[in-house]
């Protein structure tokens, strides 16, 4: 069984852990947590910011006339529909949401795809899902990662849970700020969740690196009725 840290204790100093997602239940039991975080250093990388229309989470160029390459950094985050509400680090919410459409699930949708083709970094694809039902939810995370160096292989992880007031899983995708940037090890962490939505979202934002912080989104979730009561986008 993990020790649950705080989220401070779960960065522990590192600068750059990239992308985040943290998924999670609300102390008094009543919230399902959803919280997806970007991050960047190239200027491609930090030109970017989140909108929301209806229940999709896109990022969107701040400045279009600056966008070099916007395959990897354009895309929608979130989507949350009839019972589900998936988000990740990239395309792959289209991959998982029409997978589920089409009768298959969060994990035949993953199967068909691998991690980022940004070597030398090979960036992880982290994803999560949070299934609705008899007033309650249960999550899943995923990591898909190069398996070596040269990036000619893949390991698909899946972890799945079921909720515990006051506690999240936290998954992000580097594992530590070097060159190349190292992927995420282990399963996702357990962390702390405490506060109401605007509360959690402060926490998450101060402890990352406000030199290459670029934005977040925070969503609680009312298990009796399913809809987000609260949501809160940071832009540095």
């Amino acid at each position: 069984m993990q020790k649950i840290k705080t989220l401070k204790e779960a960065i522990n100093g590192n600068p750059y852990p990239g992308r985040g997602i943290i998924i999670g239940k609300s102390e008094d039991g009543t919230q399902a947590v959803t919280v997806y975080f970007i991050m960047g250093r190239s200027e491609n990388s930090r030109n970017r910011i989140f909108t929301k229309k209806g229940d999709i989470l896109s990022t969107e160029p701040l400045d279009p006339s600056k966008v070099e390459d916007p395959s990897l950094i354009i895309y929608n985050a979130l989507n949350k529909f009839d019972n589900y509400l998936v988000v990740t680090n990239g395309d792959q919410t289209d991959t998982v949401c029409d997978a589920i459409k089409n009768g298959g699930s969060f994990e035949s949708g993953l199967n068909t795809r691998t991690f980022e083709p940004d070597f030398p970094n090979f960036t992880p694809r982290i994803s999560g899902m949070l299934t609705f039902k008899n007033a309650d939810f249960t999550y899943k995370m995923s990591i898909l990662k190069s398996l070596n160096a040269d990036g000619t292989a893949v390991s698909r992880q899946y972890f799945n849970y079921e909720p515990i007031c006051g506690c999240g899983h936290f998954i992000h995708t580097y594992h530590q700020n070097e060159n190349p940037l190292p992927s995420f090890e282990g399963e996702p962490k357990a962390i702390k969740i405490s506060g109401d939505c605007k509360a959690f979202a402060n926490e998450v934002w101060k402890n990352l690196d406000k030199d290459n912080r670029i934005s977040l989104y925070a969503a609680f979730t009312d298990l009796k009725t399913g809809k987000t009561t609260d949501s809160v986008i940071i832009r540095d």
